[in-house]
């Protein structure tokens, strides 16, 4: 499966029992960008608390995915991990989802996994998930501001996305960013 993440950039944080996930909001086609504004980062409220995801790739496909997430999270009663597996089986089995075109970062208090749709589900070391093409940059200013300062899992992941947006050129500084 080939995965575009070239158009996108999301980093979550873990920081004092509070997640953080945001996202730039450039939406590039070919050579142009299109959007300045998009969302790419979403709550989902369940009983055990929120989680946070986020997608690079395919808009639409993403979205699709995300309903089906939250349908796993409901089915497996907010459990995350069990929520990721059975989404992975089924978005590599399905003769329509197995198509979609997207990678997905997920995420709550206590894990973060990584989700693709050739089955393949990473559980990242450590207490920040990035994706995209500025995902590495976002990941090593996120890595820097843990180490070297008191800020809040949101001040991390909004200073990190400023310092990929002026680094990346498919991410801007339009940030929107999610708090649990």
């Amino acid at each position: 499966m080939k995965i575009d993440i070239r158009s996108t950039t999301i980093l979550g944080v873990r920081r004092k029992n509070k997640i953080a996930m945001g996202g730039d909001g450039q939406v590039t086609f070919g050579e142009m960008a299109l959007k300045q504004k998009a969302v790419k980062v979403r709550a989902f409220d369940v009983e055990s608390g929120t989680v946070l995801g986020g997608f690079a790739g395919a808009a639409a496909d993403a979205l699709t995915l995300f309903e089906k997430f939250e349908q796993k999270l409901e089915e497996y009663e907010g459990d995350l991990k069990r929520s990721v597996v059975e989404l992975a089986k089924e978005w590599r089995m399905d003769k329509y989802l197995r198509h979609l075109d997207a990678l997905l970062a997920l995420m709550d208090k206590r894990s973060s996994f990584l989700l693709a749709g050739d089955g393949n589900v990473i559980e990242p070391d450590g207490p920040i998930i990035a994706i995209g093409s500025g995902g590495g940059f976002a990941q090593a200013a996120a890595s820097a501001f843990l180490k070297n300062t008191n800020m809040s899992a949101a001040e991390i992941t909004k200073s990190s996305l400023k310092i990929a947006s002026e680094l990346c050129i498919y991410t801007n500084d339009s940030i929107t960013v999610l708090e649990g």
